[in-house]
């Protein structure tokens, strides 16, 4: 056999087997590039570092499996695209011929949406961790608002250009929407108000993620773990979860426990009605025991004698820790009333409380004893009368 007629046959089977091997190869070569493109890009994000390449890393990381379908679906629809042109007129016409390119647009919008959506979380998580390393506080609950309306643009784009390359007419499409919009609105109120609420907490941040919120009024208070687009998942000091719709923030006032500047110290002390005379020096060194406190805030501070109450003298103390940490504030509010209680003993005052007088007409005309339970000369009570005297008007 000549090398010719071998040529001839070699030829002839190619001819015959065409198509076959063409969509063979375009299938055997989107795998093989695929593969490659995928190993190169995750070893290409490997060695970027997430913190000095902020970007590229995420581009790189977020592309590596995404880039690798999209190689697969073009090669696949290329070989499809050879059967059909193979085929002839008849296969043309076929169902393969007129859904392979809208089937095609739609994976391709599909991988690229896929793309997008990845590397929006990479990168997020990327500026986080370089926001930590440079010792800077980027807030998490702007970075997770950003993140979550970009990934909804990424997606109703997605959806509208799927849309599109189906055959459907966007312009009645919105239009339909429109009209649909008003009645799910009607439908799903408190659904569409819960949304506004949480567009209105990544707007305006009145609390964000790791803040304590209370909302007067009702038993809700704790640290704020998430927050969604329907409600906010707080914990309480219980450390059980519970979900606050985010509607009731647009309508609720709301305290941020987390953003107060000082904390408060407001305390009544009472002394005795004997101790008038040393009011003015308790005072005055309870005014100087503040100025000097290194604990409380010297711009503003208030220790008074207020009001002469039923039963004792008062006095207001009304001031502000420098460190709103809890144990802080005890252990400087502690210090603060042990040292006012020192100084109304050094004045030779005391401290009371609620006292009470008991009238005994039965002991009238007699020695007033030292002390209750306390007669003179004895230890016990004087003998009771027989009987009482009567009460006048009884």
């Amino acid at each position: 056999m000549t090398s010719n007629t071998l040529f001839q046959q070699v030829l002839m089977i190619y001819q015959e087997w065409q198509a076959a091997i063409l969509v063979f190869a375009a299938v055997l070569g989107s795998l093989a590039a695929g593969a490659v493109l995928r190993v190169v890009l995750t070893r290409l994000a490997d060695r970027l570092h997430p913190v000095r390449h902020v970007w590229t890393h995420g581009l790189s990381s977020g592309a590596s499996l995404p880039v690798q379908i999209l190689i697969w679906v073009l090669g696949i629809s290329l070989a499809g695209q050879m059967l059909v042109q193979r085929g002839g007129a008849l296969q043309q016409d076929s169902l393969l011929a007129h859904g392979l390119g809208p089937v095609r647009d739609v994976m391709v919008i599909t991988v690229v949406m896929w793309f997008l959506l990845r590397a929006v979380n990479q990168i997020q998580f990327n500026l986080l961790a370089r926001a930590r390393d440079r010792g800077r506080e980027l807030d998490p609950t702007a970075a997770d608002a950003i993140g979550k309306l970009t990934k909804a643009s990424i997606v109703i784009t997605a959806i509208l250009m799927m849309m599109q390359a189906l055959g459907f007419s966007i312009a009645g499409l919105l239009a339909f929407g429109g009209m649909g919009g008003i009645a799910v609105g009607f439908a799903a109120q408190s659904l569409v108000a819960n949304l506004l609420g949480g567009l209105t907490i990544f707007a305006s941040r009145p609390f964000k993620v790791g803040e304590y919120i209370i909302i007067p009024g009702t038993d809700l208070m704790g640290g704020v773990e998430h927050i969604g687009w329907r409600a906010t998942r707080l914990i309480g000091f219980d450390c059980k979860p519970f979900y606050v719709p985010n509607a009731m923030f647009n309508t609720q006032p709301v305290i941020n426990h987390t953003r107060m500047t000082s904390r408060r110290i407001m305390e009544d002390i009472h002394i005795r009605y004997a101790d008038i005379d040393a009011v003015p020096g308790i005072v005055a060194d309870g005014r100087a025991l503040l100025r000097e406190h290194p604990g409380i805030k010297h711009d503003f501070f208030a220790f008074n004698f207020s009001s002469c109450g039923t039963y004792s003298l008062k006095l207001s103390l009304y001031a502000f820790t420098v460190s709103t940490d809890y144990n802080d504030y005890m252990n400087v509010q502690e210090d603060v009333l042990l040292r006012i209680a020192d100084i109304i003993r050094r004045h030779g005052a005391r401290m009371t409380g609620p006292v009470s007088t008991v009238e005994m007409p039965q002991l009238r005309g007699q020695a007033a004893p030292d002390a209750i339970g306390e007669a003179p000369g004895r230890g016990s009570l004087p003998p009771m009368p027989p009987s009482l005297p009567p009460v006048p008007g009884a």
